[in-house]
Parts: structure tokens; C-alpha cells; sequence
């Protein structure tokens, strides 16, 4: 089989880049590099490999147990770990009958009393017990048997967002690291590390937020794509070279929490705020597409990380922040 590209992967999977490369920041996936050539390329090893990992994120399977799997020869490893996601999508499913059918309980009480009233009696606790009681004769429904598409489908409304949060960033300063080339978030990430941990910047501001983001964001003409790092400082702190100090004007953002790798939830916010929002609308930056409109991605907990030397884990959680405005009411 012919090697392909990253480019060629990430367009085929439709998985971004900077996934694949965390895929292998953490031991999921391998590539491999040709001599005198920009790209990483991946094998048929690594194909089928990387065509295991979408198929256990789709079933739900996190990252850790993924790797646990493929690792691991011995199948009773996947088993337990199937077991084990089994157990919490069932109690998932038995939550969400519950609260169907007492939906449906309540609609049937109301739809006979259409003429009269709300009354307070109809949500009262003996209600609820009676509705409940007859959970006992509810079953759940599955065909036997589901196919890649049924599996997608799945995935696809699975990827609805219903808790997203509506934040707003008061105007600040920042000392800001940029890095174009080969692992820029890693790159990055350092050079903003190093000078968190000089300055003791963790005892001068406490409350410094982190916030990145790709400058200039990754196309099929460019083989390294740059991610700029931000983080917040006292207006009057000077900053070292090559840091730069700059200054951000805040905004209203639609915000949605992700578990370190997740990047692909970036188009979930995406859809959340772009369509049929009756309230919010898009507040793209004009950055010349260059940036990412001025989407930012916020680093929770990242000071601390720096000054407790906290190791990398399973459970480091970024900010999805998405620019919106209200939208005008006609």
C-alpha cells in the first residue's frame, strides 16, 4: 500500500491534523517520516489502526481505554472495557425511560383535560410514584442487528449539544507565544511555559487564564500549520522576547467543555451556534482567515499544571469558545 500523507489521512477520516498528531503525542498512532520530506506519512498498519480508533470514539470508548485495547492482545482487556461502557450506557438508558415515560404519562393526563386548567396536583410526588410503577412494564427495543450506517447516524445525533454556556471575556492583557512549524501547540506551549515559570507568574496573578489558538490554521498547501498561545498578565509586566505583549478586547462567547483530544467537538459548537439558533449568531474576527475567526481555546487549569508540575492525564480539559452576538430582532 502507498504511504499516505497526513493531509491525504485527515481528509479521508475527516480528522483534523492536529488530532492525528495528538493520536500520536499519546501512543495511539504511529507515522513516519520520509528522508528530505515535510510530511508525515502513514502506512497500512496505521491506516487500519487509525480506522479502529474512529470506530471505538464513535462507540464511545474513551481515549485511555482505546489504547488499553489495541495495546493489548489478550481480548479479555476489550471485553472488561466493553463491559464496563455497557454498565454506564445502560444506567444512561434506564435514566432517559424513566423521564420518557413519564412524559408520555403526563401528556396522556393533560391531553384529557384540555378544557380545564393546569392543576399544581398533576406534577404532585404521588403522581410521579404512580408513573414510575409502571416502568416495570417498559422494555427497550433494539433490531438485532446494526450496520456502520445505523452506527453513524448514532454518532451524528449523539453530537447534538444541549449544555453549552454563554460566557463573556472582559478585555485583557496577554503575553503571547507563537510557533509555526513541526508540533506548534508543543512548541508553543513551551516557549509560554518557560516564561509562566521564570516570571513566577503563578504567585504575582494567580487567576492568569491560557487561552490558543492555530495562526495560521492548516491547509493542503501548507505542511505545518502555527498555534499561538496566550496568557493573561498585569497590564504593567514586561515580557521577554520572543513573547510578545498584546492586548484583547473581550467578547460574548458560546463555550463547551472538551476532554484533551476531542478537537472534533469544535464542529459540534460549530452547528450549535450557526444552525436554527433562534438567539445567537456567528461574531467572526476579521483576521484574513489566517487565524481561527476568533475562536479561542481556553486551557483549563494550566497555571497550576505549570506550577505543581501536574503529569499529563487522561482528563485535561480545554474551553471551546466560539465568538456570538445576540441576533437582531426583526
Amino acid at each position: 500500500m502507498e504511504l499516505k500523507t497526513i493531509s491525504q489521512v485527515s481528509n479521508a477520516f475527516k480528522i483534523s491534523t492536529r488530532t492525528l498528531r495528538y493520536y500520536e503525542q499519546i501512543g495511539l498512532l504511529t507515522s513516519s517520516k520520509k528522508e528530505g520530506y515535510a510530511y508525515r506519512s502513514y502506512d497500512e498498519e496505521a491506516i487500519l489502526r487509525l480506522q479502529q480508533i474512529v470506530i471505538l470514539r464513535k462507540l464511545r470508548i474513551p481515549l485511555k481505554q482505546i489504547g488499553d485495547i489495541l495495546n493489548n492482545e489478550d481480548v479479555v482487556q476489550a471485553i472488561e472495557v466493553f463491559k464496563q461502557n455497557i454498565t454506564n450506557l445502560e444506567d444512561e438508558i434506564a435514566a432517559l425511560s424513566t423521564i420518557k415515560v413519564i412524559l408520555n404519562r403526563l401528556i396522556e393526563t393533560l391531553q384529557k383535560e384540555t378544557k380545564v386548567k393546569l392543576k399544581l396536583g398533576i406534577l404532585s410526588d404521588d403522581y410521579i410514584l404512580d408513573a414510575i410503577d409502571s416502568l416495570s412494564l417498559q422494555k427497550v427495543s433494539f433490531k438485532e442487528e446494526k450496520s456502520m450506517e445505523d452506527l453513524n447516524k448514532a454518532a451524528e445525533s449523539l453530537s447534538t449539544l444541549k449544555n453549552v454556556r454563554i460566557v463573556h471575556l472582559p478585555p485583557f492583557t496577554v503575553a503571547a507565544s507563537h510557533y509555526i512549524g513541526e508540533n506548534p501547540e508543543e512548541n508553543a506551549g513551551k516557549q509560554l511555559e518557560e516564561f509562566v515559570k521564570a516570571s513566577n507568574l503563578y504567585e504575582i496573578k494567580p487567576d492568569a487564564r491560557v487561552f490558543g489558538f492555530n495562526h495560521p490554521n492548516p491547509s493542503k498547501d501548507r505542511p505545518d500549520y502555527g498555534y499561538e498561545v496566550w496568557v493573561t498578565i498585569p497590564e504593567d509586566m514586561e515580557v521577554p522576547a520572543p513573547l510578545e505583549k498584546k492586548h484583547f478586547t473581550g467578547g460574548l462567547y458560546a463555550a463547551h467543555m472538551i476532554i484533551l483530544g476531542n478537537f472534533h467537538e469544535w464542529e459540534w459548537l460549530l452547528n450549535w451556534v450557526t444552525i436554527n439558533n433562534p438567539k445567537y449568531e456567528a461574531n467572526y474576527a476579521d483576521d484574513g482567515g489566517e487565524c481561527m475567526g476568533g475562536l479561542l481555546e481556553e486551557h483549563l487549569n494550566y497555571l497550576y499544571y505549570c506550577n505543581l508540575n501536574w503529569p499529563e492525564s487522561d482528563d485535561h480539559q480545554l474551553d471551546l469558545l466560539f465568538p456570538i452576538k445576540l441576533k437582531e430582532q426583526k
